[in-house]
């Protein structure tokens, strides 16, 4: 195919671009994306686990610096031979007891637990995380810092939430105590929440945080509770019956949501099949739901939610389920089609991915298509590439996908019409977009990722930190969306991590994470490049505390930074009660 005027080939990338000189698709037409040609540079995930992974310590192990520093056990290898750092902080909480067994890849996300070891993997993936999708919606992403130690039978925790009563009473570091050593120009801590939920043997995933009006709410386990944005005091606390195991990133306009809780209290043999209406605002429960799932295929899958318009979506791999939001009202399920959609973004742009399957020993074909949130049918389909996967949505609009064949990744930008527009060019750096797993059909959602957003024109990622004995430092690099091409980078500061999160404005909003004894910052940097400009910086006093919310979530609203831990464990029911879910910054 002959290339556009002006426009150089691709390299290592997809073969030959859309030609706009033959037109668009019809509107329902498939295109075809070509993935890296063999031999070509890996992408962003080559053959590396992310740089997050928390690498097995003793509790109570003193951090030394940001990512580096030895440990322990000194450096673990990663896959092929590689070498990973053992980051700072103390131990990492160990995966749900239905986690063993999975496959445990460089991009898995959820913690693992390894012949009695700790060891959590922060996966490398997604879309421009939800803290704010290139919609302009606040959003939350994922952010990073080892959690509390997880606890075991032995040490408090009897397995099923309940409180062994040998547990002292542990209170966590109050405001007023880490705002007494804040120095001229830094943020105050503005409020923090303890846990205060009494938890499983080897703690819960956090969800939110959503925001409605002035209210901020953040749900774990049986819990949801909504707090008064400004200054941290409880509006509201909703008892589920059974434990949260699916949301959406993102509720609707008017403050509601619908999460997926489980039908049975039982570790084995629970299903997430219920869905319960939230409304935000109140605190009240409405409309509640269950799906059958009752198929072989059905019930093995993990679920994937999401809210557009008034519509939820509960996707699991060959049928997802859509529902009115504001009164439960079915709208489109199963299609009469060999190809099934089993993941939505969240926001007023619907974009699936499909699977398409003929026959039960036919090899899986995937699609990305654009749907409407009432009838489901497809606007646009784009037909990935054989053996080709999709694994997350980077953005909505500029549309970014992320796309996965084995241990390969490619990242593709489609035209609002689904015709191919190109394809990064990345050579051969390596890039640490978080998601909560490898892939939405790992567990997780399409969206909701950090690490990563677009404006119309770039897109812009977070690479893997260089690691040294005495330091750690990353970037963040600006792709070209016309020609998949890297215009530039900026260069973070030693042993803190940079993570795009959102566009602020015209500007990339970057969340720069903590070491130990340098807090947090929410920066920004112009879509031309150039230093990083400081628009919150959070107290040094503060450091040690935001340093232990795990892989924390990040949302930049009305001038306050909320950090929200992604999940939490700990030694004993004390330490878990007491143990820092959320705090706030601001002036």
């Amino acid at each position: 195919m002959t290339q556009p005027p002006g426009q150089q080939p691709p390299q290592g990338g997809f073969g030959d671009p859309f030609d706009p000189s033959q037109g668009p698709p019809p509107a329902a037409a498939p295109s075809y994306g070509y993935p890296p040609a063999p031999g070509a540079p890996q992408g962003p995930y080559g053959h590396r686990p992310g740089p997050y992974a928390p690498q097995p310590g003793p509790y109570g192990q003193q951090p030394s610096g940001a990512y580096g520093g030895p440990g322990p056990y000194g450096v673990q290898p990663g896959p092929q031979g590689s070498q990973q750092p053992a980051p700072y902080g103390a131990g990492s909480p160990p995966p749900d007891p239905g986690g063993a067994g999975k496959r445990r890849g460089p991009f898995t996300g959820k913690p693992a637990l390894i012949i009695g070891a700790v060891l959590a993997v922060v996966l490398v993936a997604g879309t421009g995380v939800w803290l704010a999708t290139g919609d302009g919606k606040p959003a939350a992403g994922t952010g990073g810092a080892t959690g509390k130690p997880s606890g075991s039978a032995a040490t408090g925790k009897d397995g099923k939430g309940g409180n062994d009563g040998k547990d002292e009473k542990v209170a966590g570091p109050t405001a007023a105590e880490l705002n007494a050593g804040r120095k001229p120009g830094e943020a105050k801590v503005l409020w923090l929440r303890e846990n205060g939920v009494d938890l499983p043997q080897y703690g819960e995933e956090a969800y939110g945080p959503w925001f409605a009006g002035d209210t901020v709410v953040k749900a774990m386990y049986r819990t949801v509770s909504g707090y008064a944005a400004a200054d941290g005091a409880e509006q509201w606390t909703l008892a589920l019956p059974t434990k949260l195991c699916a949301a959406p990133t993102l509720p609707t306009d008017d403050g509601k949501i619908v999460v997926g809780i489980e039908d049975n209290v039982s570790e084995r043999e629970a299903s997430c099949s219920v869905l319960q209406m939230i409304d935000l605002r109140t605190g009240k429960a409405g409309w509640k739901k269950t799906v059958d799932r009752t198929g072989m295929q059905d019930g093995l899958s993990n679920v994937a939610m999401a809210v557009s318009g008034d519509t939820v979506t509960f996707g699991r791999t060959g049928s997802t389920d859509a529902f009115r939001v504001s009164d439960g009202t079915k709208l489109f399920g199963k299609r009469e089609d060999v190809c099934q959609p089993y993941a939505f973004t969240s926001g007023p742009r619907m974009i699936a991915a499909v699977s398409c399957q003929v026959e039960p020993t036919d090899p899986v074909r995937q699609q990305v298509q654009e749907v409407d949130p009432v009838t489901g049918k497809p606007l646009w389909t784009y037909r990935v590439k054989d053996g080709w996967k999709v694994s997350h949505v980077f953005s909505t609009r500029p549309l970014v996908i992320s796309i996965q064949k084995d241990e390969e990744w490619a990242g593709i930008v489609l035209n609002d019409d689904g015709s191919l527009r190109s394809q990064l060019i990345t050579g051969t750096g390596n890039y640490a977009v978080r998601c909560g797993e490898d892939s939405v059909e790992a567990g997780g959602t399409l969206d909701g990722c950090a690490g990563v957003t677009a404006d119309a024109d770039r897109l812009y990622l977070a690479t893997l930190p260089e690691v040294t004995k005495e330091s750690s430092i990353n970037k963040v690099v600006a792709f070209d969306l016309a020609t998949g091409r890297v215009l530039w980078d900026v260069t973070g500061p030693e042993d803190q991590n940079l993570l795009p999160l959102r566009m602020e404005g015209s500007d990339v909003l970057i969340r720069v994470e903590p070491s130990y004894r340098r807090g947090g910052e929410v920066a920004t940097v112009a879509p031309s490049g150039g230093a990083l400009k400081t628009l919150l910086r959070h107290p040094a006093s503060g450091a040690a505390t935001e340093a232990t919310l795990f892989r924390s979530k990040v949302a930049y609203v009305d001038g306050r930074s909320f950090i929200l831990a992604s999940r939490i464990s700990a030694d004993d029911d004390a330490e878990e009660m007491a143990a820092t879910a959320l705090m706030v910054f601001g002036r």
